[in-house]
This record gives C-alpha cells, structure tokens and sequence, in this order.
C-alpha cells in the first residue's frame, strides 16, 4: 500500500476517533498522519519522497494562491480604473510539461487565475496558447507563465 493510500486511513481513523466528521477534521487527521509517518519512516524503510512530493504540493498550492490573489488585483485595478491600457492578446507559450496530466495541472491552473486563460494546446503538445488580458509583451508574459505555473506543476511530478 503506498504512503498516500495509509495517510488517507490515518486521516479517517482520526476523524472516527475524534467524532469530527469535517473537512477541518479531516485536513487535521492528514497532518497528524503525515507527522507520524515522518517519525516512522525508518521502520518501513521506504525513501522519502512521498514526503518531498508532499511539501511541494504545498508549495504549489502557496504559490496558486499568491499568484490568483496578485493577479485578482492586477485585473481588479484594470477594470476599476478608467483609461486603463490592457492589452489582451494570444500568447503562444512554448511547454517543456510531458505528461497530459503535467500538461492539463499547467492549463487549468493557468486558466483559474484571473487574466490568463488556456485556450488550446498543439498537437505535438509542445506549444500551449494562452489569452492574456495583459499581453504587451507577450515574450515576458509567457516566460513568466513558465518560470511560475509550470515550473511548480514540474517540480511536483519530477522525482
């Protein structure tokens, strides 16, 4: 059974124990059962990169919420000021994500954050186009889409 599957179990007997059949409970079961699988790793001898997968999840969820927060008010200030200069535009944004799984996480996670929307990607799967509301430069925009949403979706399938 894979360290996932057994945190999950973890989580439930938490939730049954506690009689707290919430999702904060639930999310708090997760993170018991997580700690306590750190502190037993050495019993089951597994490499611990289910715990490194994990911390980057995480860190992939930090990142979405900085990155949806930045970009509500980027778009928030655009619209409520009047004369503003957005620029839409199509960008082509060259992928190095392989897996369709790499390639649908990139498109939607882009697409849920405001002013950006995936619009398609190329049949060699190498080219993902973009709508940007702020497209002046569509080079920078699509560098910065790599070096963030990608880079992040990248570092949680790599091993």
């Amino acid at each position: 059974m894979n360290l996932f599957a057994v945190n999950m179990v973890l989580a439930f007997v938490w939730v049954v124990l506690t009689d707290a059949l919430t999702l904060p409970g639930l999310m708090w079961g997760f993170v018991l059962g997580f700690a306590a699988l750190w502190v037993a790793q050495p019993l089951y001898g597994e490499p611990g990169m289910y715990f490194v997968r994990m911390l980057r999840v995480v860190q992939l969820a930090v990142y979405f919420c900085y990155d949806l927060t930045m970009s509500s008010f980027k778009v928030a200030a655009a619209v409520l000021r009047p004369g503003s200069a957005a620029s839409s535009g199509i960008i082509a944004m060259p992928l190095d994500a392989e897996s369709d799984l790499e390639i649908l996480m990139v498109a939607n996670l882009i697409s849920l954050t405001p002013g950006t929307l995936s619009l398609d990607v190329s049949d060699d799967r190498k080219t993902l186009y973009v709508h940007a509301m702020f497209a002046a430069d569509p080079e920078a925009e699509a560098q910065g889409l790599k070096d963030g949403m990608e880079h992040m979706v990248r570092r949680v399938f790599s091993q």
